[in-house]
C-alpha cells in the first residue's frame, strides 16, 4: 500500500518533521519503507554536522556527486573541532546554499572565513557566524600576527546587493576558569570595531531585517547608530552581552525608524535594576525617541537649505575679505613664533553667510507614533514584585512620553495653520534635502487615532534574560528571536 503512494505526498509529510532531527527522521523513513519512492535530495536539504569526522565523509560522498551537492540548501557546522580545512573544501563544492550556520572554534584562522566569503552566495537568506576561538594554554600567536576576524566582516561588504534578510555574528563570552586554573589573556575575535559600520553601510545587507550583534563588553553602539541609510528595513536588533546604556539604546531608536523588537541581554541597560526611576525614564525613551528624530532631520534638512541659498545666491566673482597686512619693520622680542591654539577640527560647523534679501523657507518635521512593540534585558537579582514595579514604571514613563510627543504635535498644528510648512520622514535620507520627506496636506498627521495612549500600548517589556528556562511575557522578542533564529542562546 505504501508502495503506491505518490512522491509528492512523501514531500507533503516530510516537511512537517522537526528541524532539529530532520535528516535523521528521513533516513530513517528510507530504510524503513525501502521500495516507496521517498524522494532521496531531502537526505541533503539540511544538513546538521555535529562531530569532526562527518566534514571528512560528507566531503568524500559529494566530492563527485554533483547532483547531491545542488540539493543542498541548509547547512550548518554545530562543533568547535573540525577541520577548518575540510570546511573550506566542502563549502567551496556547495553552490546553492540558502542557509548558513558556522561555529567557529580555535582550529579556525581569519584566512579560512576569508576564502569562505570571498566568492558571493546570490541565494544565502540567512548567515549565522559564531565565535568561540578560546584555548586552554597560553598563546600569543594570533596577537604577534595580528590576526583578527576583521576580514570576515570586510569581505561581506564587497558583496553586491542581495536578499539577505537574517544575519547573526556572535561571540560567545570566555567561560570562567576554575581558580586552580591559570589565568591568561584569550585571544580577540574582532580588534577593530570599524568593519562593523562599512558591513552594515554595504550594499549586500541593505534588506537586512533582523541583526544579532554580540561582542561581549564591546562598545558597538556608534559604530551601529552612526551610519545614515544603513539598513532601512530592521525590525529586529540584538546586541546582547555588549556594553549599551541608555543613552545608546535612544540613539539606536532614533537612527532605525522602524525598529521593532530591541533584545538587550546582559547589557547595562539601567544603571541600578533595582530603582523603578530608572525604568520610568527608559520608557519614555522608548515613546520619544520619534522626537529626537524629527528635529535631528530638521536640523539637517535646514543645514541644507542655508548651504543651498548660499551656494546658488554668491557670485562667482564676490571677492573675498582681504588677508591682514603684515606690517614691515622689526618685530617685537615677545611676539611668538608658534600658537598653541588647537587648530579648528573638521567636525566643528562652518559658519555658513546669508546674503540680504534671501529668506531661507522655514520647514518642520512632524514626529511619527513609536514603533517598538517589545524591549528585552535580563535582570536575574529582581524579585517578582520588583518586577511588577519596574513593568509599572516603565508604562507609566512611555504613557508620559506619549504625551510629550502629543504636545509636540499639538504645537507643530498651529504653526500648520498658520501656514507653516510640514513635512514627515518616510525613508532614511541618503540624498540631503527632502530625501525620504514628505509633505503633509491634512490634519491626520497631527491627530492621528493611533497616538491616543489606549491605542498605542507600551512595548512589552521582558526581564527573563536569554534561555527558555525564565519567566518570559507572553509575546516578548525573546520569542520572536527564537524563531528567527533557530536557537535559544
Amino acid at each position: 500500500m505504501l508502495d503506491g503512494l505518490p512522491a509528492e505526498l512523501y514531500s507533503a509529510i516530510i516537511s512537517h518533521l522537526p528541524a532539529d532531527s530532520f535528516q535523521q527522521d528521513v533516513l530513517a523513513l528510507t530504510r524503513a519503507i525501502p521500495r516507496s519512492p521517498v524522494p532521496l535530495h531531502h537526505l541533503f536539504e539540511r544538513i546538521r554536522l555535529k562531530h569532526a569526522q562527518q566534514a571528512v565523509q560528507l566531503y568524500s560522498r559529494l566530492r563527485n556527486a554533483t547532483d547531491e551537492r545542488n540539493w543542498v540548501k541548509d547547512f550548518g557546522i554545530v562543533t568547535w573541532t573540525v577541520d577548518a580545512d575540510v570546511i573550506v573544501n566542502l563549502l567551496g563544492i556547495l553552490p546553492r546554499i540558502s542557509s548558513l550556520l558556522l561555529f567557529v572554534g580555535p582550529n579556525f584562522a581569519p584566512e579560512h572565513l576569508e576564502e569562505i566569503f570571498h566568492k558571493p552566495r546570490d541565494n544565502l537568506c540567512f548567515l549565522s557566524l559564531r565565535f568561540r576561538p578560546y584555548v586552554k594554554k597560553a598563546t600569543y600567536y594570533q596577537f604577534l600576527k595580528g590576526a583578527y576576524f576583521d576580514t570576515t566582516l570586510t569581505a561581506l561588504s564587497r558583496w553586491p546587493s542581495y536578499q539577505l534578510p537574517t544575519l547573526s555574528i556572535v561571540q560567545d563570552p570566555s567561560e570562567p576558569l576554575t581558580p586552580s586554573a591559570k589565568h591568561f589573556a584569550q585571544p580577540l575575535v574582532f580588534f577593530r570595531l570599524e568593519p562593523i559600520s562599512v558591513l552594515l553601510g554595504s550594499e549586500y545587507i541593505s534588506s537586512l531585517m533582523h541583526l544579532r550583534l554580540r561582542i561581549p563588553s564591546r562598545q558597538v553602539s556608534r559604530f551601529i547608530s552612526s551610519i545614515p541609510s544603513s539598513v532601512p528595513a530592521l525590525r529586529l536588533l540584538d546586541l546582547s552581552t555588549c556594553n549599551i546604556l541608555a543613552s545608546d539604546m535612544e540613539g539606536m531608536l532614533i537612527r532605525f525608524h522602524g525598529l521593532q523588537h530591541m533584545i538587550l541581554d546582559g547589557c547595562s541597560v539601567a544603571r541600578d535594576q533595582s530603582q523603578a526611576t530608572e525604568w520610568n525614564n527608559i520608557g519614555k525613551i522608548c515613546a520619544t525617541a520619534t522626537v529626537r528624530r524629527a528635529k535631528a532631520r530638521e536640523k539637517e534638512l535646514k543645514t541644507w537649505l542655508q548651504h543651498n541659498a548660499a551656494t546658488v545666491t554668491t557670485p562667482a566673482g564676490m571677492p573675498q575679505p582681504a588677508a591682514r597686512r603684515i606690517r614691515p619693520g622689526r618685530r617685537g622680542l615677545a611676539t611668538a613664533t608658534i600658537s598653541l591654539r588647537e587648530e579648528p577640527t573638521a567636525s566643528e560647523p562652518d559658519i555658513i553667510h546669508i546674503p540680504a534679501g534671501i529668506v531661507i523657507p522655514k520647514v518642520r518635521v512632524v514626529p511619527s507614533s513609536p514603533t517598538l512593540l517589545s524591549l528585552c534585558t535580563s535582570a536575574s537579582s529582581i524579585t517578582d514584585v520588583q518586577h511588577q514595579t519596574i513593568r509599572e514604571e516603565f508604562e507609566k514613563g512611555w504613557n508620559e512620553g506619549l504625551v510629550q510627543l502629543a504636545a509636540v504635535k499639538s504645537r507643530l498644528y498651529a504653526s500648520w495653520t498658520n501656514g507653516i510648512r510640514m513635512m514627515r520622514i518616510t525613508a532614511d535620507a541618503s540624498g540631503g534635502g527632502y530625501d525620504g520627506l514628505e509633505a503633509i496636506e491634512g490634519e491626520n498627521a497631527f491627530h492621528s487615532a493611533q497616538d491616543d495612549n489606549e491605542s498605542l500600548a507600551p512595548p512589552v517589556l521582558c526581564l527573563a534574560g536569554p534561555g527558555i528556562s525564565g519567566k518570559h511575557v507572553e509575546g516578548c522578542g525573546h520569542n520572536i528571536a527564537w524563531n528567527v533564529w533557530n536557537d535559544t542562546i
